[in-house]
């Protein structure tokens, strides 16, 4: 799968150095039942999302956790058009907006006919602001602060029924893991 736009993938998957080596060595039956397994081994475990996997994102808290189908805004345009004219959003899906650097957030309703919970994420994901059920078309100021890198949107209402307290943690392969940038992809920002 490529990396969404504004992503560019570091490394090669491992699984597919693998997969050409079986297929020099081993009957074409073997190579695709390996390439099943190789496949299935990358996808998202019981602890959490897999490694590279743009479209899901995890919160967790104490107390709780949910994955969310994510769409990503991780340039300018895409950024400022959000989650705007949008009718509807399903259940566990959001926007997950990313910035190169932490900075000082602000968001706002317009053009948006949904309500919101807007998740506001520090440079190591940790959740540091949490505005719910922002009220649609407002143009007022939700302000989340400053050293804010990651936002994520979700229906409104959500993150109370969930339990979703400060201090929940996101976990997505933008959000650098330790020290280090996730091994799959850099983030190039215009």
């Amino acid at each position: 799968m490529n990396p969404p736009l504004g992503l560019r993938a570091r490394r090669r998957p491992d699984w597919a150095s693998a997969l050409q080596l079986l297929q020099r060595c081993w009957p074409a039956s073997l190579v695709r039942a390996g390439a099943l397994l190789l496949f299935l081994s990358g996808t998202a475990s019981a602890d959490g999302p897999a490694e590279c996997d743009y479209s899901r994102a995890q919160l967790r808290w104490d107390g709780g956790q949910a994955v969310f189908r994510v769409e990503l805004a991780v340039d300018a345009a895409a950024r400022q058009r959000g989650l705007m004219f949008r009718e509807s959003l399903p259940r566990f899906s959001g926007m997950l907006f990313a910035y190169p650097a932490p900075e000082r957030a602000s968001f706002w309703m317009k053009n948006t006919p949904i309500p919101l919970d807007i998740l506001f994420f520090d440079g190591r994901g940790v959740l540091k602001r949490l505005h719910r059920d922002a009220e649609p078309y407002s143009l007022d100021s939700i302000p989340g602060g400053d050293g804010i890198q990651f936002v994520l949107e979700i229906n409104g209402g959500l993150s109370a029924e969930l339990g979703v307290v400060e201090g929940a943690e996101i976990r997505h392969p933008l959000v650098p893991k330790g020290d280090a940038a996730p091994a799959c992809a850099v983030m190039t920002v215009k």
